[in-house]
């Protein structure tokens, strides 16, 4: 696995990518999504990803899937809140069952706003879904994304605890159906990028929330969006994934939050799992050594 002393500028390279492409990923811009899942719908019919609506919807929002997993690669989150929050708590978007606006006095009823926000998988610098996997079914690609290769994948379960954001997991359903049982996620649309084309979400996306690019351009583009809305006044506007110094090494698919990490269902300090394993190896060395020193040390004073 790559090492995780620093910021490693190209993990094409790191992964032994002769002449590898610019980084390619994704930035969300979630204060101009407005929740028409387009991105959702395309993705889904471009990688033949099977539909897992509901029936109805959750009960909780006007979102019907809920979150991302093997057959949900994109998913648009509804949250909804008080304009303003009392106080200087914050709200977490938690499922509830009053009405919007029930438990306001008439003239505050309609004081509440939309979040929206489309997540993905973050593709990220220090990938702990790649370190555990043991077929080499995930890969880095050339454009430095991360990829589950379908006829390689055992179905081992090992990256989805490994992804700290709750991403890869294996898909369920009858059997003979598509890849029941084999881990599937974002693919950032692989097959896409090797013909020059844009992802199928972004492509979509018709508020260009969803923006594709080279990963140092986007991250360009996201410090003057930032900028501009925290001249507007929007102070709650942060930036999340983009920090190449933060505990995945920086995302390859990163976003603009209006609000806490936590209130979109994503991690606040988000750290690969694997950063410690080297360390815990080491540990476990010193340990069976000292194990069998201590060993042979009472079999030949017992034999004295």
């Amino acid at each position: 696995m790559p090492s995780l002393s620093g910021p490693l500028d190209d993990p094409a390279a790191d992964a032994g990518w002769q002449g590898s492409q610019p980084r390619k990923g994704f930035f969300t811009d979630t204060s101009v999504c407005i929740g028409c899942k387009a991105c959702e719908v395309a993705c889904k019919e471009w990688n033949g990803v099977p539909a897992d609506f509901s029936a109805g919807l959750l009960g909780s929002s006007y979102d019907n899937t809920g979150s991302l997993g093997a057959s949900t690669w994109r998913h648009v989150a509804f949250i909804e809140q008080p304009a303003k929050p009392a106080g200087n708590t914050v709200s977490l978007g938690m499922p509830s069952t009053v009405r919007p606006g029930e438990a306001m006095s008439p003239d505050t009823a309609t004081d509440f706003r939309w979040l929206m926000s489309s997540d993905v998988c973050k593709h990220c610098t220090h990938a702990g879904c790649l370190d555990v996997c043991p077929t080499g079914s995930l890969f880095r690609t050339e454009f430095g994304t991360v990829v589950v290769q379908e006829d390689i994948c055992n179905g081992c379960g090992y990256c989805v605890p490994a992804c700290p954001f709750g991403v890869i997991d294996r898909r369920i359903g009858e059997q003979g159906q598509k890849n029941v049982g084999i881990a599937q996620k974002c693919t950032l649309c692989y097959d896409r990028l090797g013909a020059g084309k844009t992802p199928a979400c972004a492509q979509a996306c018709p508020t260009e929330s969803i923006q594709f690019g080279d990963l140092d351009e986007l991250r360009e583009r996201a410090a003057g969006r930032l900028a501009a809305l925290h001249e507007q006044g929007v102070d709650s506007a942060r930036l999340y994934g983009e920090s190449p110094d933060d505990g995945v090494g920086g995302a390859g698919a990163f976003f603009l939050l209006l609000d806490e990490p936590e209130v979109y269902g994503l991690p606040p300090d988000p750290v690969v799992p694997t950063r410690d394993l080297a360390q815990m190896w080491r540990h476990a060395a010193v340990a069976a050594v000292s194990l069998l020193a201590g060993a042979a040390a009472a079999f030949l004073g017992g034999r004295g």
